[in-house]
């Protein structure tokens, strides 16, 4: 029996190509429309928002431990937050959750190892790209990391809440990673996270100008792994 998956939801989007990927892609371990048992629970995002808006990740991380109790009680095994910023939350609560968790960040720096990269661009939101969840988990694999710099961070954190978790896909928007992608090659970078579970819905290795690391895939996929293990 494949273990349960619980997500640990935040925006929509993102939470949905999360849980697709697990259904979908299920069946390569377990037969035609095979998939793991999965729950999904999620606040609102505006509650959410409010919180990273006045910097209280204590208060994040309390929504994230709701969400965990719910799942637990629905009968997951682990879980899983596919919303990279909110895993700024996590050591708040990691000791108190009733069931253990796989982290994103992790997931995504062990792929860029297996794959031979050496030095990661990061983009995401402007809450994830200036905090250490990447940094932090890069430099204990050995890998280096840039961030875009702070015009592109605003510009990029308002693509992603203001179009991308609004399921909002401009060319615009494309052309924007494009260029924050392509200065990150110029300045020594060899792939790209995509570290806002949103991002892979416009850009992927077709359009990048970067191979692109996929955490929403990665972690589902991940999850998979767990789930048969």
């Amino acid at each position: 029996m494949a273990q349960h998956i619980g997500i640990v939801a935040c925006s929509a989007e993102g939470a949905a190509l999360c849980y697709r990927t697990i259904c979908v892609e299920g069946s390569e371990f377990l037969g035609t429309h095979g998939h793991p048992e999965v729950s999904l629970h999620t606040h609102s995002l505006a509650d959410y928002v409010a919180c990273i808006e006045r910097d209280d990740w204590p208060g994040v991380g309390e929504l994230m431990l709701s969400s965990a109790h719910k799942l637990a009680k629905a009968g997951a095994e682990f879980l899983i937050c596919p919303d990279n910023t909110i895993h700024q939350a996590l050591p708040f609560v990691e000791a108190r959750s009733p069931l253990p968790w796989l982290h994103i960040a992790e997931v995504v720096a062990a792929h860029a190892v297996e794959r031979g990269f050496k030095r990661i661009g990061l983009t995401g939101t402007k809450w994830l790209v200036e905090s250490e969840v990447y940094p932090e988990k890069l430099t204990a694999r050995g890998l280096t990391y840039l961030r875009p710099d702070e015009d592109e961070r605003n510009e990029i954190n308002r693509i992603i809440m203001d179009e991308l978790v609004c399921s909002v896909f401009k060319p615009e928007a494309i052309a924007t990673f494009q260029r924050v992608i392509g200065r990150l090659k110029a300045k020594g970078c060899d792939a790209v996270v995509l570290g806002c579970t949103e991002i892979p819905l416009i850009m992927n290795d077709a359009n990048s100008p970067l191979p692109t690391l996929d955490s929403t895939r990665l972690l589902a996929r991940a999850a998979l792994r767990k789930a048969i293990a």
